[in-house]
């Protein structure tokens, strides 16, 4: 993202199934991070659960209820830069595991 918006290296997108959801992936996202000792710099959209954005300078989570997602389509929006998929470690370690 650096490149192509100047402002952080990557967007981190992830969608909840409701605001409840929507604000517990937050949660563990900003858990994980402070065991890490990082504090995001800003946040944004936490009252209604929507679209909320978290802000760690080097990169920004974005976590959209599934409908917001799909209208916003950031993927779309920056379908010019590449595109790392996620995958947990314990799914990475045995998909190639079975290669």
């Amino acid at each position: 993202m650096r490149d192509a918006l100047g402002i952080t290296d990557f967007f981190v997108n992830a969608s909840g199934r409701n605001e409840r959801h929507v604000r517990r992936i937050k949660e563990a996202v900003e858990e994980r991070m402070r065991e890490l000792g990082v504090k995001p710099a800003r946040r944004a959209g936490e009252r209604f659960a929507h679209w909320i954005l978290i802000d760690y300078i080097d990169f920004v989570v974005h976590v959209f209820l599934t409908e917001e997602r799909s209208f916003y389509n950031l993927e779309r929006l920056w379908k010019d830069v590449p595109v790392i998929e996620w995958r947990e470690e314990a799914e990475a370690n045995t998909t190639s595991d079975a290669t």
